[in-house]
């Protein structure tokens, strides 16, 4: 668009100038004539002409880029929040609150077919349950990595964590696909918890 303003400008200017500086005829007849002015033709460019080579098609640089930023705290901020910067430190030393993990539903869903996998066709349930919980960092509370997750637990013989993950399932979809068959799981599961209790 600027290009286009800036050539009908510029074509403009140079037809004003043009019969400005024209010759009139009391000029002596000896003095050689200027070549004509040629107008820029003002059409947009045939794709067949135009190169992909000089396009550009990388991301715009901001406008904004050389804008200094100030990043010091603002006066008296250390002693209104006396504090903040043990937090600041426990962020950048590693600590695992500080941790976070893209959101990103698309590897979460790779990573639940890929657990399939291996709970299917390997019976492999330890890798499985390392891709569900994978798929549970990149997309939490995703309720069929979190139901095929208790699965797994379950099949690998770790009967608590497989109770957490299916009544964490039941929080997430109270009334969904699995939830009659993660309640009868919570129930089995439950069951010889309360038999070793009752005997002495």
């Amino acid at each position: 668009m600027r290009r286009l303003l800036l050539i009908s400008l510029l074509t403009c200017t140079l037809g004003a100038w043009a019969q400005n500086s024209a010759p009139s005829d009391s000029q002596t007849p000896n003095t050689p004539s200027k070549p004509p002015v040629r107008t820029p033709s003002l059409a947009p460019p045939r794709s067949d002409r135009v190169n992909a080579a000089d396009l550009d098609n990388g991301p715009g640089e901001s406008s904004s880029k050389d804008s200094p930023i100030d990043l010091s705290p603002p006066a008296g901020d250390d002693k209104a929040h006396p504090q903040s910067s043990e937090a600041l430190m426990d962020v950048e030393g590693g600590n695992d609150a500080g941790q976070v993990h893209p959101w990103n539903p698309h590897k979460a869903a790779k990573d639940i077919e890929v657990g399939d996998y291996y709970f299917k066709e390997r019976k492999n349930y330890r890798a499985a349950a390392d891709r569900y919980r994978e798929a549970l960092l990149y997309k939490e509370n995703d309720a069929v990595a979190t139901f095929r997750l208790a699965l797994c637990l379950e099949k690998m013989d770790q009967p608590n964590e497989a109770l957490k993950e299916y009544e964490s399932y039941l929080k997430i979809l109270p009334s969904g696909p699995q939830a009659e068959q993660a309640q009868k799981a919570i129930q089995r599961l439950k069951a010889p918890a309360a038999n070793a209790k009752a005997t002495p």
